[in-house]
C-alpha cells in the first residue's frame, strides 16, 4: 500500500521532514482512523501541505501504535519522541493539552525522505477533511496533466 499524509501548512513540518529533523510522523485520534492498522514497514508515504501539491516521499521504517491513551501516556509519548516528531521541548505541554482527549496514537518512523516533482491529486471519495489516505497506488489518485 501507499499513503498520503496531508500536513497542516502552518506547522511547517514538511521542511523538517526533508532536513531529517523530523523522522516520525505522529497521528492522534479519538477513534481509529487511517492509517491505524493499515501501514507497515517498507511502504511509501507521500506528504503534502494542505492546499498544495505532493512534494515529498519517504519510506516507512517502523510503526508503533498506542491505544487506550491516558493523559500520562500522552505525556510519556511526547517526552520520549517530541524531537523526532518535530515538537520543540518548550511546546510539549501545549501539545500534551491538545492531545489529552485522544484515545489512539500512531507513530510512523520514516526514512530516506526525498523531494519529488510536485503533482496534484484528486481526493474525491476520501472526504474533504481526510488528513490521511491509504491506497494501493498513488497513481490511482494522481491528476494526469
Amino acid at each position: 500500500m501507499e499513503h498520503l499524509a496531508i500536513m497542516k501548512k502552518s506547522w511547517k513540518l514538511s521542511d523538517k521532514i526533508l532536513s531529517g529533523e523530523k523522522t516520525i510522523e505522529s497521528r492522534w485520534y479519538k477513534n481509529k482512523a487511517p492509517p491505524w492498522g493499515k501501514i507497515y514497514a517498507g511502504e511509501t508515504v507521500y506528504f503534502k501541505n494542505s492546499g498544495e501539491p505532493i512534494t515529498i516521499k519517504a519510506k516507512v521504517k517502523q510503526v508503533i501504535q498506542y491505544s487506550s491513551l491516558t493523559q500520562e501516556k500522552v505525556e510519556e509519548i511526547l517526552k520520549n519522541y517530541h524531537l523526532p516528531i518535530g515538537i520543540p521541548a518548550d511546546k510539549i505541554k501545549t501539545f500534551s493539552e491538545q492531545f489529552k482527549n485522544k484515545h489512539y496514537c500512531i507513530l510512523i518512523f520514516i526514512k530516506d525522505p526525498k523531494k519529488i516533482e510536485p503533482f496534484e491529486i484528486n481526493k474525491k471519495g476520501f472526504g474533504n477533511m481526510a488528513a490521511w489516505i491509504t491506497i494501493k497506488s498513488i497513481e490511482n489518485i494522481k491528476i494526469k496533466n
